[in-house]
């Protein structure tokens, strides 16, 4: 017999973990806010502070002898803050992976300059170098198709504030794709331009995902509120 999921407990406060607050939990899936700076998951350099071993940490309740775990169904660039899901069974898992491209996944962006057009869709096919590098091609065979909707909420003299609707999840692709328009994500490192220190961090964050429940089956969205810098900057 499954368990009776409406009786998920949580954990005590204490075991809350910093940097990734739980926004749901239960028995098959746990959904956080990641921070901008948090790595998702482990690499060679860093171990420890990634947002999968403080949620691991978290879903043992401080007991490293537990036996629950966590599955990793996607990832959020280290820069890049927001929702992220967890799977907290294999099976769960599977089922979000398999079903990922059919979720509604959206963010929200500062850009620098004015759009041309108040929304519409980016495409190209995106190809990786060999220091792990996105960049767009023209070649259908040498990269893989990555469609971007966006649409215009806000504009000053500088910015473009834009909500995002990620209608492929390839990696990197809504800085690649701005970056090819010429309207590069504000504090973007890696595929924009030195700038002036108009914020800290990327101006990229992960506000909603609509997603299937693995076990109940229930459309859910989660959402997490725009970053306050983002605000800052449009004024």
């Amino acid at each position: 017999m499954p368990p009776n999921r409406k009786t998920f407990k949580r954990p005590p406060k204490r075991f809350q973990p910093r940097g990734v607050p739980v926004l749901y939990e239960d028995h098959d899936i746990l959904v956080v806010d990641k921070v901008s700076g948090l790595l998702t998951v482990s690499t060679n350099r860093v171990r420890e502070n990634t947002a999968y071993f403080l949620l691991t940490d978290y879903v043992r309740k401080g007991d490293h002898k537990s036996k629950n775990r966590l599955f990793i169904v996607h990832r959020l660039d280290r820069d890049t803050s927001g929702v992220i899901v967890f799977a907290k069974n294999e099976a769960a898992k599977r089922f979000l992976q398999d079903e990922w491209s059919t979720f509604q996944k959206k963010y929200f962006a500062v850009v620098h300059g004015k759009l041309d057009q108040e929304e519409g869709v980016i495409s190209s096919y995106l190809a990786e170098n060999a220091v792990h590098r996105m960049y767009s091609v023209k070649d259908p065979t040498q990269g893989k198709l990555a469609k971007t909707g966006y649409k215009v909420l806000k504009e000053s003299t500088q910015y473009s504030l834009l909500e995002i609707d990620l209608l492929t999840g390839r990696k990197n692709q809504i800085r690649v794709h701005f970056a090819d328009a010429h309207h590069h994500v504000v504090g973007d490192k890696q595929y924009g331009r030195k700038e002036e220190r108009s914020i800290k961090r990327l101006a990229l964050h992960s506000a909603s995902l609509s997603l299937i429940h693995p076990w109940s089956k229930e459309e859910m969205t989660f959402e997490a509120g725009m970053p306050s810098s983002f605000t800052a900057l449009m004024k």
